[in-house]
């Protein structure tokens, strides 16, 4: 049950398998991940909000994404520091559900904004005369506020679901935070409706994002392809290879962990891990990086910064 009595329902979370918790080493590098996350995702929000130069649509996506990865970060923070650093291990069951939710709603808001992103280079590259008559300021409002709600209510009924359920088995999950698939393996109940939902829930958030950005990218490449200039090719395809990067980042770890989920559980308990703490923490690590290496307004305005702090 729930909780029996005074005592309520408490979930042993998993650092990493055939490592001890207080691994200092590992502690470590993680706080300086975490460090490095903030600073470049704040410093893109920063840059964005004080640079007019980068008050574009392009620009205002760009900072959409970094407060997904900031808040799809900070979600698992609390206890993974809690594992490593102060050998917490255990967590409240409606602390898991809400940690759980967040990490969710965050994860399927990045998904919506890499499409919002996709869609962006679809009108700039295909379009380039109507793109500032199409991403006008009321649209580009209104797709934040579809993307942010979209991932706030798909995942509202998978916590309310997995709220009600009976959990009498083991209460070790394989993670060091809550995910849907790894609670709902210690139900000992009928999971149908809640996997038949979470299931639904992926296909309308990732399965169509990932087939949107499929398409948007044809079609960007058959009109690519379509120029005669070979430099004009290479200078359009250089303005998606940050977008491209992002969405590689996010969705392969994504995809691997799906299918481990579901086919793997053979495979070692690491190979979990690993692949579940790529997905959450080197998309909101990497991304920053890249569009700060890849983007030439963002990096000219890190050098101006440099010298004048030089």
């Amino acid at each position: 049950s729930n909780g029996t009595g005074s005592s309520p329902l408490v979930f042993i979370l998993t650092g990493i398998p055939g490592l001890l918790t207080s691994s200092y080493w590992i502690a470590l590098p993680l706080c300086c991940l975490y460090l490095l996350m903030l600073l470049g995702n704040c410093t893109l929000l920063w840059m964005i909000k004080t640079d007019h130069s980068l008050h574009t649509p392009m620009y205002y996506f760009l900072s959409m994404l970094a407060v997904a990865d900031l808040g799809l970060s900070l979600s698992t923070l609390p206890t993974m520091l809690a594992i490593f650093w102060f050998e917490s291990t255990s967590l409240p069951f409606e602390a898991c559900i809400v940690q759980m939710y967040f990490i969710h709603s965050f994860s399927a808001i990045e998904s919506g904004v890499l499409v919002a992103m996709a869609f962006d280079r679809f009108v700039a590259i295909c379009y380039p005369l109507r793109y500032t008559s199409v991403l006008t300021s009321s649209l580009i409002t209104k797709a934040a506020g579809v993307i942010f709600m979209r991932g706030i209510c798909v995942v509202l009924p998978v916590a309310v679901l997995i709220k009600k359920m009976p959990f009498c088995r083991s209460r070790v999950l394989s993670h060091s935070f809550c995910l849907h698939q790894d609670m709902l393996r210690l139900v000992c109940g009928d999971v149908k409706v809640n996997s038949l939902y979470g299931l639904t829930a992926v296909i309308l958030t990732k399965g169509l994002d990932s087939l949107t950005i499929l398409l948007s990218y044809t079609m960007i490449l058959r009109t690519i392809l379509s120029i005669v200039s070979q430099e004009t090719q290479a200078k359009a395809f250089s303005t998606c290879i940050s977008h491209l990067c992002a969405v590689l980042i996010f969705y392969i770890p994504l995809i691997g962990l799906s299918i481990i989920h579901r086919v793997g559980k053979h495979l070692p308990p690491l190979t979990h891990t690993l692949l579940a703490d790529a997905y959450l923490l080197v998309p909101p690590v990497l991304n920053p990086l890249v569009y700060s290496w890849k983007t030439k307004q963002i990096r000219r305005r890190i050098q101006v910064l440099l010298c004048r702090r030089g």
